[in-house]
């Protein structure tokens, strides 16, 4: 099981790291909302809880909580702009489908019976 972070993401989460002055790394979830049913959530982690999972890239960290890694599983996450907004972007291999406005997504059902 792996998240991987592009040069991009690793640089906006130490630059937001630093600006907040303190936090380990970038927390990562799922949460059941919208249209097509699961959201990505957002977070600082300013410690690892029991059921969390930590990945590293390009030296900054990212941490998943159990409940959440197999729809997120081989997720790469870049930090990108499009147009005036800037924001991370998943590449979930997980995601069967999206809702039309972008907010939420369905995963396949591998992702779901691991979940199960």
């Amino acid at each position: 099981m792996a998240i991987t972070l592009t040069e991009s993401a690793a640089k906006q989460i130490q630059c937001q790291l630093a600006k907040r002055g303190k936090g380990i790394a970038l927390r990562i979830g799922v949460k059941k909302v919208g249209c097509s049913g699961l959201a990505h959530t957002f977070d600082y982690a300013d410690e690892i809880r029991a059921n969390d999972h930590m990945f590293e890239s390009h030296d900054a960290r990212v941490v998943v909580d159990a409940d959440s890694l197999s729809f997120l599983d081989g997720s790469r996450i870049d930090f990108v702009t499009e147009g005036l907004k800037q924001m991370f972007k998943f590449d979930n291999p997980n995601v069967e489908s999206e809702c039309g406005c972008g907010e939420s997504f369905n995963v396949k059902a591998k992702a779901e019976a691991a979940k199960a």
